[in-house]
C-alpha cells in the first residue's frame, strides 16, 4: 500500500503535494568487472544481469583460497557498475529531487545522464546527493550509473561489496526539511513531564527569501496526538535556516531497555499558505547520565550486558534486511543482552530502527582505523579528507534513535602508541561528536595498556572503553578516580558449535580446524567468560562490558587463518578456516554453549544448560567432563539415572586452565560453571536444577541411534507479502526417537513452492565451502539453516528437505 501510495503521488499529486522518498531499490542492471563507458546514458547494458536491491555481489562467491580468509576468502574486491533507468514526470521539474544512497561497498562514483555527481570512499555511512540539474523530465529516459572499487585488503574482517543497503529517490518541493533534518532531543524526563526539543533544519531552494511556518505534531504509542507546538522562521532565497522550539509532554511513556516506547513526530512545513513538506521522525522519551560510578538510563543504574556485532548476516552477506537484524538482536535479548556495540563501523538504518523497537542501547562506532594504517587498503587512505565528515554525519544520521547513547571514535587505533600527535587526532573527533551532538558522551575502544592513559589519549573521550584489561580495572581507577570505565570488548573465547574435542586443547590449532565447544580457548589476548564476571563483580564501578563477539561473522577465523596478507609467507595457511569462532552464536544463529554462559548470568528467568553431546562411542569407560550452565541455586548430574553428585552454584568451584591468559594466575577457579567428571556410558546424562531446595528446571542429552529423519521448524509462520520479509527454517538430523545427531553431517536437498524463493543457506561450519545460494547444504553437528524470502504476492511458501536414507519434511509460512 505504501509503494502504491508513493507510486501515485509521484506521478498524479500537484506541485505543493505529496513531497516522498520513493524506494529505488527495484530493477537494477548490475556488471561485475570493469565496463567502458558504462556512465554513459548510451551505453548498451541489456545483456547485464537484473536485480533488486540490497545487493552484496561477493556473497555470491565462489570462495576460493585466492582471497584473503582474513576478509572471508569471498571475491569482495574489483569493480562492480550498477544502472538503473527512470523517468520523470513533466511536473516534477523545478522540485529538489535527490538520490540517497544508504551504504555503497566501497569508493562509490555516481553519474547521472552519463555526468558525474559525486563519488563517497567509505562504504559504511549513508550519502546522497542532488541530481535535480541532471535530469530529463519530458519522460524519456534517465540513467543513473553507479562504480563501485573496493581494494583487496581493504578490511580486516568481510566486508561485502555492492549496493548493500537501501537507495532511495528522494522529490521534495524547493522549501523542504534537509537531510537528516531533524535533531530532537529530551533535555528533562521524570514519569510527570518530558521536556521536548525540536532543531529542524529548513531549506529554501527557491528564489525568493520566504517565511516558513513549521509545525510538529507528537503522537505517542498508542496513536494518540498528546502535542503541537509551531515557529515561524524566515529563511532566504538559497539558503537554509533553523527552527527551534521546545514542549512539554505530559506523563510520558518512556523509553527503556525491553519497554519499547517510542514516539512518531510530524513536522510539517507551510509557506504562504500552502503546505510544501511533511517529515517524519520517531523519538523515545529518555534520559542518559554517566558518572565514575556507572551508566545511568532514567536514573536507574544499568550495566552493559553487551555484544560487539559486525555488520554482515551471515549467509546474507551484508545485504540489509531488517528481519535479518531483528532476528539477530532477538536471539542476543534472548541471551540476555542489554547493549550492542556496532564494531567496527556505523551500522544501517534498519539495524538502529530494530534496536528502538526492541529496547536495546547501542554504542555506536565510526571507525577501525584513523591515519595509520592497519591493512594496506584500509580506510586510513582517505582518512585525512573525509574522517570528520563521516564521523558527522554518522551522528547527524543516528541522533534521533533513543537506542544510542554513545559515539564511538576508533576501535584499537593505532595512534594509541604515538605520544606526541596521538592525542591530537582524538580531540578532532571528540569535538567533532561534542558539536554535532552535545547530548551523548564520547568513547573508544583501547587495548594499548598503559600508553592510552599516559599518553594523553584517553583523557581526549569522555569514557574509557578498554579492551581485554579485566585485570587492570582497579589500576586505572586509582590512577584517574573520575574517568567512567567499562570493558568495549572482552573474553575473546572461540568455539565451534556442537564440537568437543578431548582433550580439550589448549591454544593450539586443532586438525579439523575447528575450536572445542567447552568454551576455554581463545587467542593470546583472550580469556574465558568466567574471568571478566569476576573482574567485573570486584568493581562495581566498570560499567559493564562487550564480548567479542554476540554472532559469529565472516572472516577473521582466530585462531586459524595464517596471515593478513602474503608479503609474510602464510596466505590462508589454515585454508578452508574462513570464519569467525568468537561468537557465542554461531553464523546461522544457533546458539553454541558459550550463549548459555552469559545468559546464566544477565538472564533472571530460570535456565539450565548441559554440555557435551553424548555420542562418544569408542569411549566407554573414559572419563568425560561435563559442564552445566545455570542461574539456579544449585544443579544434580544423573548419568543413566544415578546421580552423580550435587553441586552448589558458588561454592562448588570449577578449575579453569588458561594458560593462554597472559597474567598470572594460570588456572581460575570459576564459580559460574559446575562440573562432574564421569566415565563415559551411552544412555542419558540429565541435570537437574533446584532453586530454594525446589526442581526449577532440567536438561537431558540422549544418546541418539543412527540418523533416521530430518525435523523442520521455522521462526514465524507468518511474514509479510512485502518482497523483502524472511523466514528461517532450522534443519535438523534426527534419530527414529527425535534425539538430535550430534555427528551428522547429510546432504540436505531444498526445493520451494509458492509465494516465496529461497535465498541463502548455511550449516556455520567455518571450514565449508559450500555455496550460500545452492539449493542443499551439508548438516553440521546434525543443523542447517535454510533462509525463505517472501514475494510481493500473498500465499503460502512450502519448503521441501530431503536427503538419501532420511525421512523427508515439510514445512509452510504464510506470507500475507
Amino acid at each position: 500500500m505504501n509503494k502504491l501510495f508513493s507510486l501515485l503521488c509521484f506521478l498524479v499529486m500537484g506541485y505543493y503535494l505529496c513531497a516522498q522518498d520513493l524506494n529505488f531499490n527495484a530493477s537494477w542492471k548490475f556488471y561485475n568487472d570493469k565496463a567502458q563507458g558504462a556512465e554513459q546514458i548510451t551505453f548498451d547494458d541489456s545483456k547485464w544481469r537484473n536485480l533488486d536491491l540490497p545487493h552484496d555481489w561477493a556473497i555470491e562467491g565462489p570462495f576460493d583460497v585466492k582471497y584473503n580468509a582474513r576478509a572471508g576468502g569471498l571475491p569482495f574486491h574489483g569493480t562492480g557498475w550498477y544502472r538503473k533507468h527512470f523517468k520523470m514526470e513533466a511536473n516534477t521539474k523545478g522540485k529538489v529531487v535527490r538520490l540517497e544512497f544508504e551504504g555503497a561497498m566501497y569508493n562509490a562514483h555516481v553519474w547521472i545522464n552519463g555526468e558525474l555527481v559525486g563519488h563517497r570512499p567509505y562504504g559504511y555511512i549513508g550519502f546522497e546527493f542532488d541530481i535535480s540539474n541532471y535530469l530529463k523530465y519530458d519522460g524519456s529516459d534517465n540513467v543513473v550509473a553507479v562504480r563501485l572499487t573496493p581494494e583487496d585488503l581493504s578490511s580486516r574482517w568481510y566486508p561485502g561489496a555492492g549496493l548493500y543497503r537501501s537507495v532511495w529517490l528522494k522529490i521534495d518541493n524547493p522549501i523542504h526539511v534537509g537531510q537528516w533534518g531533524t535533531y530532537i532531543v529530551t533535555p528533562t524526563v521524570t514519569e510527570k513531564l518530558a521536556v521536548v526539543q525540536n532543531e529542524t533544519t529548513v531549506i529554501n531552494n527557491s528564489n525568493e527569501n520566504t517565511s516558513v511556518t513549521v509545525k510538529h505534531e507528537y503522537i505517542d504509542p498508542d496513536g494518540k496526538t498528546v502535542a503541537t507546538v509551531e515557529d515561524s522562521i524566515e529563511v532566504e532565497a538559497h539558503s537554509k535556516a533553523v527552527s527551534a522550539v521546545w514542549n512539554n509532554i505530559e506523563n510520558p511513556k518512556i523509553w527503556d531497555i525491553g519497554v519499547p516506547n517510542l514516539y512518531n513526530v510530524i513536522t510539517t512545513l507551510s509557506a504562504n499558505g500552502k503546505i510544501t513538506d511533511t517529515y517524519k521522525s520517531r523519538i523515545g522519551l529518555r534520559s542518559i547520565r554517566y558518572t565514575k560510578d556507572g551508566f545511568f538510563l532514567n536514573n536507574k543504574l544499568v550495566r552493559f550486558n553487551g555484544v560487539c556485532i559486525h555488520h554482515d548476516n551471515g549467509s546474507l552477506g551484508a545485504a540489509v534486511y531488517k528481519r535479518a537484524d531483528e532476528r539477530k538482536l532477538q536471539i542476543m535479548i534472548d541471551m540476555g543482552v542489554n547493549a550492542i556495540r556496532t564494531s567496527h563501523n556505523p551500522p544501517s538504518r534498519e539495524f538502529l530502527e530494530a534496536c528502538d523497537e526492541l529496547g536495546l542501547v547501542v554504542l555506536d562506532e565510526a571507525f577501525d582505523v584513523w591515519k595509520m594504517e592497519k591493512v594496506p587498503n584500509g580506510y586510513n587512505k582517505f582518512f585525512d579528507e573525509w574522517a570528520e565528515r563521516d564521523l558527522k554525519d554518522m551522528i547527524l544520521r543516528d541522533r534521533n534513535h533513543p537506542s544510542v547513547i554513545m559515539w564511538s571514535t576508533g576501535n584499537e587505533i593505532i595512534e594509541q602508541r604515538d605520544r606526541k600527535n596521538g592525542w591530537k587526532v582524538a580531540k578532532m573527533l571528540h569535538d567533532v561528536c561534542k558539536e554535532t551532538d552535545p547530548t551523548r558522551p564520547s568513547t573508544m575502544g583501547m587495548n594499548n595498556y598503559i600508553n592510552p592513559y599516559t599518553f594523553n589519549f584517553a583523557q581526549q573521550v569522555d569514557i574509557a572503553g578498554m579492551n581485554y584489561k579485566p585485570t587492570k580495572y582497579s589500576e586505572i581507577r586509582d590512577m584517574f578516580p573520575e574517568l567512567p570505565l567499562y570493558g568495549s570488548e572482552t573474553s575473546s573465547c572461540t568455539s565451534s558449535r556442537g564440537v568437543y574435542h578431548l582433550p580439550i586443547e589448549k591454544y593450539q590449532t586443532h586438525e579439523s580446524k575447528h575450536v572445542t565447544s567447552y568454551d576455554l580457548i581463545g587467542p593470546p589476548w583472550a580469556y574465558p567468560p568466567d574471568v571478566e564476571f569476576h573482574f567485573q563483580e570486584q568493581n562495581p564501578y566498570v560499567m559493564g562490558e562487550f564480548i567479542w563477539t554476540g554472532f559469529d561473522y565472516l572472516g577473521e577465523p582466530t585462531p586459524y587463518g595464517g596471515k593478513d596478507n602474503s608479503t609474510n609467507g602464510y596466505w590462508n595457511a589454515d585454508w578452508p578456516s574462513h570464519g569467525s569462532y568468537f561468537g557465542a552464536v554461531d553464523l546461522c544463529g544457533f546458539p553454541k554453549d558459550r550463549f548459555f554462559l552469559y545468559q546464566s548470568q544477565w538472564s533472571t528467568k530460570p535456565m539450565i544448560h548441559l554440555l557435551p553431546h553424548w555420542n562418544w562411542k569408542g569411549m566407554e569407560g573414559q572419563t568425560i567432563p561435563v559442564y552445566c550452565y545455570t542461574n539456579c541455586d544449585s544443579a544434580e548430574l544423573f548419568v543413566n539415572g544415578k546421580s552423580m553428585g550435587k553441586k552448589v552454584k558458588g561454592k562448588d568451584l570449577t578449575e579453569l586452565k588458561v594458560d593462554f591468559l597472559r597474567y598470572e594466575p594460570k588456572t581460575f577457579q570459576s564459580k559460574y560453571r559446575l562440573s562432574w567428571n564421569v566415565p563415559y556410558e551411552a544412555g542419558s546424562i540429565k541435570v537437574v536444577g533446584y532453586k530454594d531446595g525446589k526442581v526449577v528446571q532440567e536438561e537431558q542429552i540422549n544418546t541418539a541411534g543412527k540418523p533416521a529423519k530430518i525435523s523442520l521448524s521455522v521462526d514465524r509462520a507468518e511474514i509479510n507479502a512485502d518482497g523483502s520479509d524472511l523466514a528461517y527454517v532450522t534443519i535438523r538430523i534426527e534419530d527414529k526417537d527425535g534425539n538430535l545427531c550430534p555427528n551428522a553431517n547429510n546432504l540436505v536437498n531444498f526445493s520451494v513452492k509458492g509465494a516465496g524463493e529461497l535465498i541463502a543457506v548455511d550449516n556455520g561450519d567455518q571450514t565449508s565451502l559450500e555455496s550460500f545460494q545452492a539449493p542443499h547444504r551439508k548438516a553440521f553437528s546434525g543443523m542447517c539453516l535454510a533462509i525463505l524470502k517472501a514475494s510481493e504476492t500473498s500465499g503460502n511458501i512450502t519448503l521441501s528437505a530431503k536427503s538419501k536414507s532420511l525421512r523427508s519434511a515439510k514445512i509452510t509460512v504464510l506470507s500475507k
